[in-house]
């Protein structure tokens, strides 16, 4: 049976302000690259074998064309690899790629949100809360979900800084994260944690404390990557 494509009016998840009131139409290959990418976070596609783009096709229920434009658009956002001869396919997770990821965050991310912080306007304020609401309504639904929620919270609260490559390097980062945000969630009592953490970031984000979101941040960061190489560890 083919999978329902989403609506055409849906906002493209690729990290773009929304703004009120503004409808965005999706193509095709939009609608395809959202549904692809949900399964690589969520881990419904990969373990290092080549996607089988005729069978995904099928599946969805379209041509290869606006397949292929989706898989080279997942390609150019990490999460896909090209191979020659053998198409594209997702990579394992693995410890040095985890600590790789999040160790560039902790250079990029508490201090551009420590900056944001001091910035921020009454919309950018506006806008984290609502981030931070839907992360937490996130938290009922699936992890997928809840990893790309939580990246959209942690990018309303660096977007506000206003420099255009600090930003497209945190997003690309968060977006690499992404399937290890779920590998993390997993175990449980994790979330419950981590959305404590997030409404400190947020309590210290709205009373313009830059040095506590710094520091919260980063902690926030590399608490996630202990537990992920623990958990590596285990299960090597």
């Amino acid at each position: 049976m083919a999978t329902t494509l989403p609506p055409r009016d849906m906002v493209p998840d690729d990290g773009r302000a929304r703004g009120g009131g503004v409808i965005v139409v999706q193509t095709l290959a939009d609608r395809i690259f959202a549904i692809v990418r949900e399964r690589i976070v969520a881990g419904t596609l990969g373990g290092d074998r080549p996607i089988r783009q005729d069978a995904l096709a099928a599946e969805l229920g379209v041509s290869k064309i606006p397949l292929r434009e989706a898989l080279a658009r997942l390609e150019q956002e990490g999460l896909l690899q090209g191979v020659a001869n053998r198409g594209y396919l997702v990579g394992r997770l693995s410890a040095a790629r985890a600590e790789e990821i999040y160790m560039l965050r902790c250079r990029l991310e508490p201090a551009a949100a420590a900056r944001a912080a001091l910035v921020a306007n009454d919309e950018d304020r506006t806008r984290l809360i609502a981030a931070f609401d839907m992360l937490d309504r996130a938290a009922t639904s699936d992890l997928a979900q809840v990893a790309i929620s939580n990246r959209q919270f942690h990018m309303a609260m660096v977007r506000p800084i206003g420099r255009p490559l600090t930003i497209r390097m945190i997003r690309q980062l968060a977006v690499l994260a992404e399937r290890y945000v779920v590998a993390h969630l997993q175990p449980a009592g994790r979330d419950a944690r981590a959305h404590l953490e997030h409404r400190e970031q947020l309590d210290a984000f709205l009373a313009r404390d830059a040095e506590r979101v710094q520091t919260l941040l980063d902690a926030h960061i590399r608490s996630t990557l202990m537990d992920l190489k623990g958990g590596f560890a285990l299960a090597g």
